[in-house]
């Protein structure tokens, strides 16, 4: 065999997308229900970085690993292999980013549960490897809101209220805190809980951003490895929404940066149907681009919605409250080759809209190698009707005693408070190919 051969078996071609046209979904999974949760539901799925399996991140405590053998295939098939318990509510986790299913050594990721040091598990067995524990001055276990590796994968950074903890991922125990503002009293530096945290992808490059729950101008900061605690700027132009003579400014949700432009970060806010991009070359007083569709609405809750862009940095995806799900091009932004010292926002509206469930897309994936789009669904209801709650009730044989009704009397004669109910808690897998046919 020629060299020129060789070489040509080994050419990696990125996935082939075509939005063109509503994806076909492929597969429906339905997450594990447990006494401990009525109804339970995915809060957030992240694909392994070899995407031999998508982590699911449930609402009843634990961590679903789904196998994704043969998505792309004839007979797909994504069923729960692993359930790992957790003895507390789940607050965010991240892969290890060389993870694979090859090598049981990398096979791991980080979870964050309340009131538990951080912990590195075993993807296949839920081992615990290693802890690193963040400790307050009263001496109580602090779990990260946010958690983010740095591009080489020899550090863990953890943030929390008004700090950031880093660790060497070979030294297990206590970490190095960064305080990201002076001190509590103090208008200075990034205020509140950082809620979010990402790298830049370019490993020439150590700057990482980080956002936090504070509902001010500035919540989103750029830090450099090397330059510890000092932020190199915050980023201008954030969402907010006028209320008679006050301003009301939303809090940071999720931070990614485009995985082709690394110049380019995306934020989602709470409450809030945009995605903002800002084009770290320019000024950053205000946002290159935001993604949302005329008239949307925000979601009524706090919960999170997880937007994900796919490897190409051409696709960014999110979901909303009503169960659509978007799909946005980035190519039509005014990206250009070189910075600008003036930036003219532009509004994008979706390139695709489909209505995938019957619930919140709390999350979106894109597989790393393949063009299939995993959804997840889910949140919680108190304002279910007497129909709805009627027909509950006709089934709720097959989903347990525990979802049977809105209350229950107890012994005492007086009813217990309402328990949230789930609409639509499915994950579904979409194939957004080329070759694809609905």
């Amino acid at each position: 065999m020629s060299t020129d051969a060789t070489t040509a078996d080994y050419v990696w071609t990125p996935p082939d997308y075509d939005f063109g046209r509503a994806p076909t979904m492929k597969i429906t999974s339905n997450i594990s229900q447990t006494s401990v949760i009525a109804d339970n539901f995915t809060r957030t799925a992240k694909w392994c970085p070899d995407g031999s399996s998508l982590l699911l991140q449930c609402e009843n405590r634990t961590f679903e690993l789904l196998p994704a053998h043969n998505i792309s295939g004839d007979n797909p098939t994504a069923e729960a292999s692993t359930v790992l318990a957790q003895p507390a509510p789940i607050l965010d986790f991240a892969w290890y980013p060389g993870a694979t299913v090859q090598s049981p050594a990398t096979h791991c990721f980080l979870a964050s549960v309340r009131e538990c040091p951080v912990k590195l598990l075993d993807a296949t067995s839920g081992r615990l490897r290693a802890s690193y524990k963040i400790v307050d001055h009263r001496e109580r276990q602090i779990a990260p809101h946010s958690l983010a590796f740095n591009p080489t994968a020899s550090r863990i950074y953890c943030g929390f209220e008004d700090a950031i903890e880093v660790f060497d991922i070979m030294t297990p125990g206590e970490g190095t805190r960064l305080a990201t503002t002076p001190s509590k009293k103090s208008k200075d530096g990034l205020k509140g809980i950082v809620s979010a945290l990402a790298f830049c992808p370019s490993y020439g490059s150590d700057v990482f951003a980080a956002g936090t729950l504070a509902p001010h101008d500035g919540n989103i900061a750029l830090f450099r490895e090397s330059d510890g605690e000092v932020p190199l700027a915050f980023l201008g132009g954030g969402l907010r929404a006028g209320v008679t003579q006050a301003s009301i400014l939303f809090r940071i949700n999720f931070l990614h940066f485009n995985p082709m432009k690394p110049h380019l970060l995306y934020a989602a806010y709470r409450r809030r149907p945009e995605v903002l991009c800002w084009d770290l070359r320019s000024g950053m007083s205000a946002p290159l681009a935001i993604f949302a569709d005329p008239g949307a609405q925000g979601p009524l809750t706090n919960q999170k919605m997880r937007f994900d862009i796919d490897i190409t940095g051409r696709w960014l995806s999110v979901g909303d409250q009503q169960g659509h799900l978007l799909v946005y091009d980035l190519a039509s932004t005014s990206d250009t080759a070189e910075p600008q010292h003036e930036v003219e926002t532009v509004h994008v509206s979706s390139t695709c809209k489909v209505a995938a469930h019957e619930d919140t897309i709390g999350s979106v994936a894109f597989h790393p190698t393949q063009p299939i789009l995993a959804t997840a669904a889910g949140s919680r209801h108190f304002d279910i009707d007497e129909s709805e709650d009627s027909e509950c009730e006709d089934t709720s044989d097959e989903e347990g005693p525990a979802s049977s009704a809105l209350h229950e009397v107890v012994g005492s004669g007086r009813p217990k408070a309402a328990r949230p109910r789930t609409r639509d808690a499915s994950v579904k897998f979409w194939d957004a190919s080329a070759e694809s046919v609905n």
